[in-house]
């Protein structure tokens, strides 16, 4: 069994770069190579959807250098990378809250959108300035704002229904969702999403994640019996 949408939450880039003497943003630089390979991994792998956690609503905290280096790589990213994801039929996608966010990183953004949006290869999703809690709470105001004005009866706002007032509206739910470093947590990363997904916990820092990982990693999956909240053919007939 494969998965066909796998997230990440790319984690320990700055432990990393502290391990070996390094400033954090040579960790930020390394932890962009690792994704770029993955993205490559992930499409060799025939796995349809890619969602990586790349800036959380709560990185505005860090310090402003870090922050600057950040939307920096951000926009080398897109720059050099644009290109041969929609040479490669790479759909690129962003969930997560845009409104306040600088107009040439909202530009950048719409851009990759655009250019890839008739591509069908895989599905490449990034989410930036995203948390879930804040997702949860927009889609939330936006339900009551069509309920308020009789758009939308609230006797039958279903899951999935709700669903569709989420940044992720059209993306299937994550399958597997890994995350590097050792910490074991979402850390407000698609908790809706993710409510019958199976998690994998690496010890691995991120730009450490290669592809070998990323094998194992789908092989366990395989491993796993879903249920989605019910139970299996042998445990009915006990």
């Amino acid at each position: 069994m494969k998965p066909e949408h796998v997230a990440i939450i790319m984690d320990g880039n700055g432990r990393w770069a502290k391990a070996r003497g390094l400033p954090r943003s040579a960790g930020h630089r390394a932890g962009v190579e690792t994704l770029r390979k993955t993205v490559r991994s992930i499409g060799e792998l025939g796995v349809s959807w890619l969602t990586v956690y790349a800036f959380s609503s709560e990185n505005w905290s860090r310090p402003q250098s870090e922050v600057n280096d950040l939307m920096g790589l951000l926009r080398i990213f897109i720059r050099r990378d644009l290109a041969e994801l929609h040479r490669n039929g790479v759909r690129v996608r962003i969930i997560g809250d845009r409104v306040n966010l600088a107009p040439d990183i909202r530009s950048l953004l719409e851009e990759a959108e655009c250019l890839t949006e008739g591509n069908t290869s895989m599905n490449l999703v990034i989410a930036f300035n995203y948390g879930s809690r804040d997702e949860i709470m927009r889609a939330a105001r936006a339900a009551l704002d069509d309920i308020q004005a009789g758009r939308v009866d609230p006797g039958v706002l279903s899951p999935e229904r709700f669903g569709a007032y989420l940044d992720t509206a059209g993306i299937p739910d994550p399958d597997l969702i890994i995350r590097t470093s050792g910490e074991q947590r979402l850390s407000n990363f698609l908790m809706w999403q993710a409510a019958y997904a199976e998690f994998i916990f690496l010890p691995c820092l991120w730009p450490d994640f290669d592809q070998e990982q990323l094998r194992a990693a789908m092989t366990t999956f395989s491993e796993r019996e879903r249920r989605f909240g019910g139970v299996t053919a042998r445990e009915a007939a006990l």
